[in-house]
């Protein structure tokens, strides 16, 4: 009963229904343990890609209780741990700074966003909340209809973040559900003028340093470019820079280092399984647990599903992972995620943008990983 009492008043706290609640914890299952034949048929099957010639560098990094299979392959053979530009893996951290806020009394997911950019007013603007812009449900675009003219002249995040302000909205907020970049900018917005400090910074703040994720940063964070992995631009849609694009592409300076909260983040395999942890058995260093796992728990209702910053619905990772299965996606080449039903941990990072290798790279080698868990004898 005291459990339950205090799931509510966390609820409560983030403007949430029990509705939307995350399920009680399941009893714990029966031992497990990492399937090699499988991790090894998964990395031979990266390899081949490389060897191919199709595919620069990958890193793969496989969890379950302790266990811990990390590999690189091509330019990242060297070092698992190469540092990778995540794309939009990055929403589910600028959300989870969100939540720290919501923790701290300083926002709910109810609150409206104009309550915190007073200007965002005009039309149905007035009735987007915080959940809104961290659920995809805000009615606001994926990227604005002049992002291409905004990189190509190095514009500032600000002004991207005055332009999402103003663009028009696709629908009613909370009618539907559409994929958005933009309410994540604008989320990182409303924790800039709470904090008063740079969104980059209070996301370090937050949760890397919390995790102790050191080679991890939104934006470069003092990295230098050579020493990451370079995306394979001539692959990547012209939306981001494919083509003879240098000077605003995946790899320039401009975009390594804008910080943008939808896409701008750079970490490693280790990194984000530490994050992908934390969220398995989470403590106070970041969250309250209970906040940890609501943000795990579908707040779209009859809308296709989402969590708070995280991908939740069934069937949207490897095909033996359980219903329980959480993480991203980006447009880089690059696939987290953590299955509640077993612990199983997986994080891929490519060179490889996705609209090349998610079909035929990374989906492949998340089914075989999501079936490398064997019960011990």
């Amino acid at each position: 009963m005291q459990r339950r009492r205090f799931l509510y008043q966390t609820l409560g706290a983030l403007g949430l229904s029990a509705a939307c609640s995350a399920p009680e914890r399941e009893p714990e299952a029966e031992a497990v343990s990492l399937n090699p034949a499988k991790l090894d048929e998964a990395a031979a099957f990266i390899q081949k890609r490389v060897d191919d010639g199709k595919l620069r560098a990958a890193s793969l990094t496989v969890g379950l209780d302790g266990e811990r299979f990390a590999r690189g392959f091509g330019d990242a053979k060297d070092d698992p741990d190469t540092i990778f530009l995540l794309a939009s893996i990055t929403k589910p951290m600028t959300a989870i700074a969100m939540m720290v806020l919501a923790d701290r009394g300083e926002l709910t997911l109810q609150d409206p966003v104009h309550k915190f950019i007073p200007e965002f007013t005009d039309g149905d603007r007035k009735d987007i909340t915080i959940k809104d812009i961290l659920c995809h449900t805000s009615g606001l675009p994926d990227q604005l209809p002049e992002n291409v003219e905004l990189r190509k002249r190095h514009a500032p995040l600000e002004e991207f973040v005055e332009r999402a302000i103003k663009t028009p909205l696709l629908f009613k907020p909370g009618t539907e559900q559409k994929y958005q970049s933009m309410g994540l900018l604008l989320a990182s917005e409303v924790a800039q003028r709470i904090t008063n400090k740079p969104f980059r910074d209070f996301l370090k703040e937050v949760v890397f340093t919390p995790l102790g994720m050191q080679h991890s940063a939104l934006g470069l964070g003092g990295f230098k470019i050579p020493d990451t992995a370079q995306s394979q631009i001539e692959e990547a849609p012209a939306l981001y820079g494919g083509g003879d694009n240098s000077s605003w592409d995946w790899n320039s300076l401009y975009w390594r280092d804008l910080g943008a909260p939808w896409g701008g983040a750079h970490s490693t395999g280790s990194d984000l399984t530490r994050l992908l942890d934390y969220f398995l058995d989470p403590d106070e260093r970041v969250l309250k647990p209970e906040t940890a796992r609501v943000m795990l728990a579908n707040q779209n209702g009859d809308l296709p599903a989402w969590g708070i910053g995280f991908a939740v619905a069934p069937g949207s990772f490897g095909k033996g992972c359980s219903d329980r299965t959480f993480g991203h996606s980006g447009a880089t080449g690059t696939l987290f995620w953590a299955d509640q039903g077993t612990g199983l941990t997986f994080v891929m990072l490519t060179t490889l943008p996705a609209r090349v290798s998610r079909e035929t790279l990374i989906n492949p080698v998340s089914d075989m990983v999501s079936e490398a868990v064997a019960a011990d004898a």
